[in-house]
Order: C-alpha cells, then structure tokens, then sequence
C-alpha cells in the first residue's frame, strides 16, 4: 500500500516506473560526487543511468516528467546539469586548457542551435495555424503544405538535446585515453548533426510561408458548406475540453448521421478534434466567435445544443435557426431544469418526466416548447430478458462526480462509497466500478474516496486472481490493442496539426461504419472473455463503454444522474443511494428516477435484501415500478425514438423556414409601400 501512495505521489504508474524515478535521481546525485572525487568510471556509469532512466520515465511517466519541470528541474536543465558535471569532472582531471575551451565552446553553440531550433519550430507552428480545422469537407483545393516530417518535428527537443551524447562520450574516451581526437571527433558530431537538423527545418520554415490566407481558408470552406447544403447544426463548446467532456458530443453522433436532414457539427475548442468520435459528417472547429461569423451557415434550420455554455451566444445570435437544448442524458439534476435552458426555441427532452421536470420552474419555460423525443442512443442496450444472472451477481457502481458546487452535489463517494464496497465484497459479487469522468476535478475527499476504491477492487483482485485469467489477458493484449489504434485511425485521431488535418479532410471513399462497428463488438468480446467470470473492473478509458458496461451488469448501484435514467432502459434493477437517509417516500417524491428504484441508507444495512432482488427474480418487487417508470421517463417504445427525434428536426425545420419566408414576404412588402 505505502509503495502504491508513493507512486500516486510521484504520478508514476507502477513499481517499474518508480524504480525508474529513483534510479533518476540517484544519477543526478552521483554525478557531482564523481566529478569532485573524481572517478571517471563512476562518472559515465552514472551519466549513463541518468540519461536512460531520463528517456524511459518520459515514455512511461510523463505525469512524473511533468511534475519534475513545476519544480524547474525540466529536461533542458537536466541535460545542462550532466554538461557542466562533465565539464567540472575534466577539470578535476587536470584535462588540457584547450580541449576544455573548445568543450565550453562546442557545449554552448549546441545550446545555441537548439535555441534556433525551438524559435524556428515556433513559428512554423504559428503559420500553420488555421483559423479553423476541417474534417469530412474536401479542402484539396486550398495550397495546404505538408505537415515537416516526424523526424523534425515531433519530440525535437529530445531529439536535439541527446545529439550531446556524441560529444560527452567522445570527451570520456578522451579523458580515459589521453587521445584528444576523440573529443574533438564527438565535438564534430554534435555540432555538425545539430547544424544540419537546424538548415532541415529552415527548408520547412520556407514552406510554412506558403500558407494560405485566412479570407482564401473561409472562401473554400464556405465553397464546401454550400455544396454540402447543411440544414442542421450540432453546436458544443466547453470552457477545458478533454475526453472527459466530449462524450456530450459523441453520444449524438449516430442519431446525427441517421438524420433525414443534412448535419454539421461545429465545435468551439481545438482540443476537440483529439476525442471526437468516427463520424462521416461534416465537423468544423472554429475557436474564435469572429471567425465562426464568418462561416456562411445561411441554410440551417436547426442547431442542437447538448450542453450549456457560455460561448453557445456565438451560435443563438443567428436569428435565421430554431435554437435547441437536447442536453446529454435526463437526470433529476439541476441542469436538466435549468431556467438558461429558456433562451432556446424548444427543450427536447426523453419522456414526460423531463417535461414534468420543467413544468416545476415556475414561470422559466413554456410547456409549448418542450418536445419530447426519447433517447435514440439506447438503442444498445440489452434488455432485463436478454441476460440471466450467473452464479456471482454483476453490480455496476458508477456514482456520479461533486458537481460543480455543493448546492447540485449528489455523489455517494464521499459518504458512503468506500463502505458500500467494503459490503460488496462480503457478498461475492463481482464489481464493475464506473465513476464519472470529472470525479476529482473539485472535491479532495471525492478523489481519496475514488482512489480507495481503486485500491480495495485491486487487493481482491489479487486475492482471487487466477493464473489461467492473466495468461487469457496477455494472450489479447496485442489484438486489443491492434484494435484501438484502428478504432483512433478510422476517429481520425492520428493525424497532425491544423493545416495537416484539414488538407487530409476529405471524405473517405467508402463508408467505414460496418468496420467500426465489428471493431467496436470484436474489442468488447475479446475484453469480457479474457478477464474471465472472477475479475473486477475499474472502467476510466472510453472503452468499454458505459453501455457495454450496463449489459454486463445485473443491477446498478448509483446516485441522481442521467446514467439512472439510461439504465431504466435495461428494465434490470436499479439502487439509488439515500446518502443522508431521507424517509422513502420523501426520497421518491424528490427525485423521479427512484420510483423504480431500490433505496439504499447511507450504512448500507439493506444491501442483503436488495441483492436477492437478482439472485431470487421472484423476490424482484419493484420490477412492475420499473416498467412503469420507463415510459414515463424514456418514452413509448413505438414510434422508436430514432423516429420520434427525427421527426421534431423535420418539423422544426419546416417551422423555421416557413417563418423566415413569411418574413422575407413581409418585409418585401414594407419596401414596395415604403
């Protein structure tokens, strides 16, 4: 336990990875002292280990590289510190003046070229800077450079600052043999290698000038928009977007390209493009709210908003669209009734329960403008009769996060989260414990609670752990991971900069969703499978995915949220945890999603009882409850909600336009009167 806090500590992954961080350190601190003693051979074993241990940490740890550089101690400064060790080491050896000088010299000109290098690789980065990046859109027309190749740019400071090796093993051999020309031979190299990546890349620094110009970029794109003729735009932006936050977007994708409408999805932050989903559909990322006004978006009809932010007044200042909150997923939580959802034209939500939900804020939004069109996205998820419990019941934990203040706070990590699977398992259960993305962001005690867990899942994990499982596991290590790079490729997630992104952003030639999908069911298999009926889970990466998950599970246990309402589809028992232990019916009246639920008290004292709700079916009592609840929060199962969503974008759309050609009417006659 204490070498796992260690390793937290120190943001690296493992034993491995700690021994590498120690290792590190103990070169750096051998180095002054073999060069002071001196001790050549102590010097360059030391050298050596630090350079070495110094590269697999930043490959292995780069959290550890990173926390190293908050404490001024980042890489330029570290192999700074190996030259002048080595330098002083010469010193102590009564090396002659002049090779020490022309060390000196050689030592800062290399510093000086890479200097050049970074201030070279600067502004080639800066020139390929579009105002906004393309994908699905045919820009070959646009004089789009190549992107340098990888060799010069990628990782060049690693690169460059390594050439130093040649120099500071030529100057050991020197002061080992007493032969100068090995130091003036490793001097040569250094320099001439340095030089010569330094003239590579001013070649692509005069290639980078060849940019186009920002009016030549928006003329081509709206060239494309036009040929495209998109009618309907998915519009997401938030303020620090990772992966944590896009699956807002990419939960909608398949609805999207499902539409009988043309979409777009426009996002707002460049960091976007890194984890958005496969999609076939136009995508454009436009940072800056000048740039997306100059985007010609004159034929959409309809914008979908899947969350509130600040910068969606960029997109409701076109008066042209009908304006849409579609959120990411129903819950009883504030932001599913939140009064800035009014400034939309319609709030679509899954069932009656969302409109029910708005209809509590009095006086905010009009029941006319709630539409309600289902869930399209639970369209995978297997239903309560596809799957028989197995001998060890399946429970899913995935508690929600703090949330953003402590007044919309409703996760059970921090109460009670440790202790529900301290019971879970005394019940042999297997877990699969799913916390949300953002745990963590805000509450210290959120974070300690989710780490605990971590560490309680991988103690029994090793207790129970079969050799037979861990062979199964490193059997399909290499085809899952054969699998993900593929799935990253078909994402377009393997591409480069700006301008490299959008001068490859035509649409592919054949349509590669059946290859995404069979990937996708490959992968989920061949992770199930391998792990085995004993294993449990804890689930951080996009994959497997929360529904993959909800299809192994056989009950749920989590907290207010929307992951309670897309479970509902499952028709498979669910726990809401009461953390303060309100009475029952005070919990149900509160909250929608409990009418279907089991209620657990914050000491977990009726654990027992709700799992022979699963390992006894007969004894399920809230099964009718659950079934009930499903309409009222999901909506009818006919029409299919892929059918209902559809549906409200043709009818707002047919709206919009019909409004803005009885106002082009209107004001044509105002201009024959007037």
């Amino acid at each position: 336990m204490m070498v796992r806090q260690l390793c937290g500590a120190l943001r690296v992954r493992g034993t491995t990875d700690l021994f590498l961080a120690l290792l590190l350190a103990a070169g750096f601190v051998a180095l002054p002292v073999f060069a002071l003693l001196p001790w050549l051979g102590g010097f360059a074993v030391a050298s050596l280990v630090s350079y070495v241990a110094d590269e697999a940490l930043h490959v292995r740890s780069p959290g550890f590289v990173r926390r190293l550089a908050t404490l001024q101690l980042d890489r330029t400064l570290r192999f700074a510190v190996r030259t002048v060790m080595l330098l002083a080491l010469a010193e102590r050896m009564d090396a002659p003046d002049a090779m020490l000088v022309a060390a000196l010299a050689v030592f800062s000109v290399h510093f000086a070229l890479v200097m050049l290098y970074t201030a070279l690789h600067h502004a080639i980065r800066r020139r390929r800077v579009l105002p906004l990046v393309v994908r699905n859109l045919d820009m070959s027309a646009l004089p789009l450079p190549q992107q340098p190749p990888a060799l010069l740019f990628r990782r060049f400071l690693r690169k460059l600052l390594h050439l130093d090796l040649l120099a500071h093993a030529g100057f050991l051999v020197a002061l080992a043999t007493g032969t100068r020309a090995w130091a003036y031979a490793g001097f040569a190299l250094t320099v001439g290698s340095t030089a010569l990546a330094v003239l590579a890349l001013a070649v692509q620094y005069l290639r980078a000038r060849g940019m186009p110009a920002r009016e030549d970029v928006f003329a081509e794109v709206n060239r494309q928009l036009a040929a495209y003729g998109p009618e309907v735009a998915l519009y997401f932006s938030f303020a620090a977007v990772s992966r944590d936050f896009m699956y807002q977007v990419n939960m909608w994708i398949e609805t999207l390209e499902r539409l009988e409408r043309r979409p777009l999805i426009i996002l707002r932050e460049r960091a976007s493009f890194r984890h958005l989903s496969r999609t076939r559909l136009p995508v454009l990322c436009v940072p800056k709210a000048d740039d997306l006004a100059e985007l010609d978006l004159s034929g959409v009809r309809v914008v979908l908003y899947p969350g509130n932010a600040g910068k969606n007044v960029h997109m409701l200042r076109i008066a042209e669209a009908k304006h849409v909150f579609i959120g990411h997923g129903d819950s009883d939580k504030l932001a599913s009734s939140n009064r800035v959802s009014k400034v939309h034209d319609e709030i679509w939500v899954a069932g009656r329960a969302g409109r029910d939900r708005y209809r509590r804020v009095r006086h905010a939004i009009s029941d006319a403008a709630i539409v309600e069109v289902g869930r399209p996205q639970l369209a995978p998820i297997q239903l309560h009769a596809d799957r028989l419990p197995g001998p060890r019941p399946v429970v899913m934990y995935a508690p929600t996060w703090e949330g953003w203040s402590d007044d919309d706070c409703h996760t059970s990590l921090i109460p009670m989260g440790t202790r529900l699977i301290e019971k879970l398992l005394t019940e042999d259960v297997r877990i699969i414990y799913k916390p949300h993305p953002l745990t963590g962001k805000r509450s210290a005690e959120a974070a300690a609670a989710d780490q605990a867990i971590r560490d309680l899942l991988h103690a029994d994990n090793e207790r129970r752990q079969a050799v037979r499982t861990q062979s199964d596991l490193a059997a399909v290590r290499p085809r899952l991971t054969e699998i993900r790079s593929r799935l990253d490729e078909l994402a377009g997630r393997l591409k480069g900069d700006d301008a490299q992104q959008t001068r490859e952003a035509r649409l592919p030639e054949h349509d590669d969703a059946g290859e995404w999908r069979s990937l996708h069911a490959e992968w989920h298999r061949l992770f199930w499978e391998s792990h085995g009926t004993s294993r449990h889970h804890v689930i951080l990466e996009q994959l497997p995915t929360l529904y993959e998950c909800f299809n192994q599970a056989d009950i749920l246990v989590s907290d207010v949220s929307s992951v309670v309402a897309d479970f509902v589809a499952s028709l498979k028992p669910y726990v809401l945890t009461n953390a303060h232990d309100l009475p029952d019916d005070e919990f149900r009246a509160a909250y929608t999603t409990a009418g279907g639920a089991y209620l657990l008290d914050r000491d977990c004292t009726r654990l027992p009882e709700i799992l022979g709700s699963v390992r006894t079916p007969a004894n399920d009592l809230m099964a009718p409850y659950r079934r009930t609840l499903k309409e009222y929060v999901l909506g009818p199962d006919h029409p299919t909600s892929m059918e209902r969503f559809n549906s409200a974008v043709n009818a707002l759309a047919d709206k919009g336009a019909a409004e803005l050609a009885e106002d082009r009417l209107l004001l044509e006659q105002t201009d024959l009167v007037g």
